[in-house]
């Protein structure tokens, strides 16, 4: 196959969503075939398969290449299209959804889909973590280990987020990091340090409020160890981007640092975990990636987004979560 006669090349994820073989397809057609842009269709069948079929079609020239499917995928996507003159467009079918809210992408098929020929084209950064890319966050600590339990899981979704930080909460005891950045050296027991080039985890959680995804800085979070008494204060600041102003947090902004630990273990990248070294070293890449964004993102629209998290926060599945 030539894929050079394409303008768009979709990469589908099939266990992305209740329907993605059939509607997705579909839907992306109709509306390429509206302004006469070119369409191919790919789905991905093992492990790799992504990054196989997005190197091709940026070999072969396609201007637009769209995610379909949840941070895992995109962040595989978007690896191998780095520094190229394709642009990243995202259909987001996962649980946390990290890059696709960062950049208000709509959490609606049919809206994400439209961004394909109406959307705006900017230039974000990547991150590196020794060998590995990453583009919304990473980190060690609580939340790796939480990513680790959570992709073990058979159902997703926040409510089984939120139970798999409850257990791990119970059990988790802080670790110490000497954090080496601007040629100093700090030295923090901590219940996790996360390094944002992203505000956020994704649903809508906001370690670095004030991480810019463009700017050629990241943000590094450094969460001290709690008590019990600190939990409803700080779920409330991280998911209503306040969580700087809580005293149990440190923030630094950099463009490089190394975390050495006292032993291997989990570290997360865009939400997913993989093992790491004691040493890692951590540095922003500039302008890595185009993607499509909407061209203006209005008050309202946050607002209905953030109603729209809650509701489904608290859907019928909460009996399903809460059962031990």
């Amino acid at each position: 196959m030539n894929a050079k006669k394409y303008d768009v090349q979709a990469i589908i994820n099939p266990i992305s969503g209740v329907g993605s073989k059939r509607k997705i397809p579909k839907l992306i057609e109709e509306v390429c075939a509206e302004r006469n842009a070119k369409l191919n269709v790919s789905f991905t069948e093992y492990t790799g398969h992504a990054s196989e079929l997005t190197k091709r079609a940026v070999d072969d020239g396609v201007k637009v290449i769209v995610a379909v499917g949840g941070d895992g995928t995109v962040n595989e996507i978007a690896c191998a299209m780095m520094h190229s003159d394709s642009v990243l467009g995202i259909i987001p079918k996962g649980s946390g959804n990290g890059l696709a809210r960062e950049l208000h992408i709509p959490m609606d098929t049919k809206k994400a889909i439209e961004l394909i020929i109406t959307g705006n084209v900017i230039t974000i950064d990547g991150c590196q973590a020794n060998d590995r890319v990453f583009f919304t966050t990473c980190g060690v600590g609580f939340d790796a280990a939480v990513s680790k339990k959570f992709a073990g899981e058979k159902r997703r979704g926040s409510l089984t987020y939120v139970k798999n930080i409850l257990e791990e909460y119970l059990s988790y005891k802080p670790e110490v990091y000497e954090l080496l950045i601007n040629d100093q050296s700090i030295t923090e027991k901590a219940f996790l340090v996360a390094c944002a080039n992203a505000s956020q985890y994704g649903n809508n959680a906001f370690i670095a409020p004030h991480a810019n995804i463009c700017d050629g800085m990241m943000d590094v979070t450094i969460l001290s160890p709690f008590t019990p008494l600190d939990i409803a204060p700080l779920a409330i600041q991280l998911f209503t981007k306040q969580i700087e102003r809580n005293s149990k947090i440190k923030s630094i902004k950099t463009n490089k640092l190394t975390i050495v630990r006292q032993k291997k273990g989990v570290m997360h990248l865009d939400g997913d975990p993989v093992d790491a070294e004691e040493r890692i070293d951590i540095s922003v890449i500039p302008k890595a990636l185009k993607v499509l964004t909407p061209e203006n993102v209005s008050f309202s629209q946050e607002v209905w987004g953030l109603f729209d998290q809650v509701t489904r926060f608290f859907d019928k599945k909460i009996p399903y979560i809460f059962r031990l």
